[in-house]
């Protein structure tokens, strides 16, 4: 019985040990380690990809901006920039504006016309060198073709043909056909004169004319472009946009305003 109960013993240690071994986990195979640099890589955390971006619209192009130079004809009679001097005869010579009007509500000595948009632009010119304490009056305005002839064979006959040509211009050269130029006076001492520039009313002109669309057409220093003796009474309408540009600019003759030769001299 002893025998039977040792045996029965150790028959049962022998099932519990093989129950023990049977439940235990295999133990898991041995990896080969792995370079030092790859298990750095892999320590690294993984940026995520950026999403793509739509792509920014380009900036509108900025509006051009400046002084348009082509607004105005240059060369029509018609236009409130045509310029005529002594190379540039007005076209037809014996042009007439179409739109002449009366003066209203200024002294205008011998009564003659401007075109409308000059004339306007005179009474308020007048009007407000009246506002500054200055008089002055219009001396002359539109003359027509056959009065310029009239007035430059007198100058010749008075002071000779090389003289006239210095202060008076050729029938169908004259910027006052042109119905847009006005001659200015102030009931003093220089009518007509060189020293009219330097008078208080003839001052204020020059500095304010721009603001009504005017300039000074035959500056000092200017004769060898304009061809033309300084005349500080002499105004020329070119609206408010372009005397607004030339006084800017600083430019004093529309010769070299729009880039044209000189004109000191007539073509023949």
């Amino acid at each position: 019985m002893t025998f039977i109960r040792h045996g029965a013993a150790a028959l049962l240690a022998l099932v519990l040990v093989g129950s023990l071994t049977a439940c235990a986990p295999e133990p898991e195979p041995v990896q080969p380690k792995k370079p030092a640099a790859e298990q750095a890589a892999e320590a690294k955390p993984k940026l995520a990809k950026p999403e793509p971006q739509p792509e920014a619209e380009a900036p509108a192009a900025p509006a051009p901006t400046g002084f348009d130079r082509k607004a105005h004809s240059i060369d029509d009679p018609m236009s409130i920039w045509v310029v005529g001097n002594k190379l540039r005869p007005l076209n037809p010579v014996e042009f007439e504006p179409s739109d002449l009007v009366p003066t209203e509500g200024v002294a205008n000595d011998n009564g003659q016309p401007l075109r409308e948009v000059a004339a306007r632009a005179t009474e308020q010119l007048v009007a407000g060198a009246l506002d500054a304490g200055f008089d002055v009056r219009v001396i002359s305005a539109y003359r027509p073709y056959a009065l310029q002839v009239q007035l430059y064979e007198s100058y010749i006959a008075r002071d000779g043909q090389a003289a006239a040509d210095t202060y008076s211009a050729r029938p169908g050269h004259s910027e006052h056909q042109t119905g847009l130029t006005v001659d200015f006076d102030d009931y003093g001492a220089c009518y007509l004169a060189s020293c009219f520039g330097e008078t208080p009313a003839g001052q204020w002109l020059a500095e304010n004319a721009a603001a009504y669309g005017f300039i000074e057409r035959y500056p000092a220093d200017k004769e060898s472009v304009t061809g033309f003796m300084p005349e500080p009474w002499h105004f020329r309408y070119v609206g408010p946009e372009l005397a607004a540009e030339m006084r800017a600019t600083g430019v004093t003759t529309l010769e070299e305003f729009f880039g044209l030769p000189a004109a000191p001299g007539y073509a023949g």
